[in-house]
């Protein structure tokens, strides 16, 4: 249960989700491959790559060193990239390529803890390119996000500015927690990803979501409560009043922490609207 109305007199706590397989039924990132070779910036190999990644992403998740291959492979792969239209590329596609695959339990979830009183952090490994939209779409409070070098021309440089994986998200949500004055004893995190117990070790409510194989065993050691997702379905087929207009975004930027201060870490924060978006 998520417990009562927060009491405002009590320091404020939020909501850390992971995105993909938590949030959304497919990796965010690669969700866009078809996108992005229609718009010129992968060619045909690469989409049949990407699609590959997908389907072992789905098909048990993938382990540490799958992931550091798929982010050498991705920083290679958008090298170049120019950053405005990679921008345009997923506003133009997003609700056609996310809204469908938004877990409605998420959906719901995400709905209960606002009611509740608490902010929603996206806390992803994906691209800030990419995340920041769905956050959007989603109504979540702030967004952490991986951020790639963008040089003088517009484009990516191929290096990672900041890599949202792992120990980093753990060190970004107690960062937060600071600046926001956020309870992590209260606070709540979800992730499917064994590659998250630093996430879900940080706040006094953690769960496992679909969780693979590792994180299932961590899980049930600890008796973490288990939880199933499967009923993907459009936002607007759940909220109806979703289609009405958006409330305008807060933009906000901190710094997180020494390293993530030197690598330049932006946060993302947009005002809740009330139902999800």
């Amino acid at each position: 249960m998520l417990g009562a109305v927060e009491n405002h007199s009590l320091p404020r706590t939020a909501a850390f989700f992971d995105l993909d397989k938590t949030v959304i039924a497919k990796s965010s990132t690669l969700t866009f491959s078809k996108s992005f070779y229609q718009g010129g910036l992968i060619n045909r190999r690469a989409v049949l790559r990407t699609a590959y990644a997908q389907f072992v992403f789905l098909a048990g998740g993938a382990d540490h060193d799958q992931m550091e291959r798929m982010r050498e492979y991705l920083s290679a792969l958008c090298r170049g990239w120019n950053v405005q239209q990679v921008k345009e590329i997923v506003a133009e596609t997003l609700h056609d390529l996310i809204d469908p695959i938004i877990y409605d339990e998420a959906a719901s979830l995400i709905e209960e803890h606002h009611t509740a009183g608490r902010d929603v952090v996206i806390v992803s490994t994906s691209g800030a390119e990419v995340v920041e939209p769905i956050g959007e779409l989603l109504g979540a409070d702030r967004v952490v996000a991986t951020r790639m070098v963008v040089g003088e021309d517009g484009c990516f440089t191929g290096e990672v500015e900041y890599y949202a994986y792992g120990p980093t998200k753990a060190e970004a949500i107690r960062e937060l927690a600071k600046s926001e004055g956020y309870d992590l004893e209260r606070c709540f995190a979800y992730s499917d990803s064994a590659t998250d117990v630093p996430m879900l070790e940080a706040v006094g409510h953690p769960h496992a979501v679909n969780p693979d194989r590792a994180l299932r065993r961590e899980a049930v050691s600890r008796e973490w409560p288990i939880l199933d997702f499967h009923r993907p379905v459009r936002l607007k087929q759940r909220v109806p009043s979703l289609s009405a207009p958006p409330r305008p975004a807060l933009v906000a930027a901190a710094a997180v922490g020494a390293a993530a201060a030197t690598a330049g870490l932006v946060w993302f924060a947009s005002r809740r609207r009330s139902l999800v978006s």
